[in-house]
């Protein structure tokens, strides 16, 4: 029987964070779309070295490979309590222009700094630097 969880991307960011404290080059997160995109986003800022879709058994996984020197702080912002709502105009800069937050717009996931631009607002997912 697969567990239910009830937040998918904390646990996408609690398993990276965790890999990271365990010196764990490889880590195994189970897989969805917007997982993924979360993933192709970190991968473009080289937050992560790669990732892929693997399956296991009669599911999917995705298969993150983690850099050796980094260490990420991965902080969720827009929670299932609680969601973040931003519009172009009130975006700001993570940790002073240092690190980038994801969010998940009309076209697509992305960072604030790409919304920005396209002039577009979303749901704030995570903040990382």
């Amino acid at each position: 029987m697969a567990k239910v969880i009830t937040d998918p991307i904390a646990d996408l960011l609690t398993r990276i964070r965790n890999a990271m404290k365990a010196r764990k080059d490889v880590t195994n997160i189970p897989y969805s779309k917007i997982k993924a995109e979360m993933l192709k986003v970190m991968k473009e800022h080289n937050f992560i070295d790669s990732f892929e879709t693997v399956k296991n058994g009669k599911f999917n996984e995705l298969q993150v490979m983690l850099k050796e020197t980094k260490y990420l702080t991965l902080r969720r912002v827009s929670k299932p309590g609680q969601r973040i709502y931003m519009k172009s105009r009130d975006i700001k800069k993570v940790n002073g222009g240092l690190g980038v937050a994801i969010i998940s717009t009309p076209k697509g996931v992305m960072t604030t700094e790409d919304a920005h631009k396209q002039k577009l607002g979303g749901e704030v997912l995570c903040e990382i630097y």
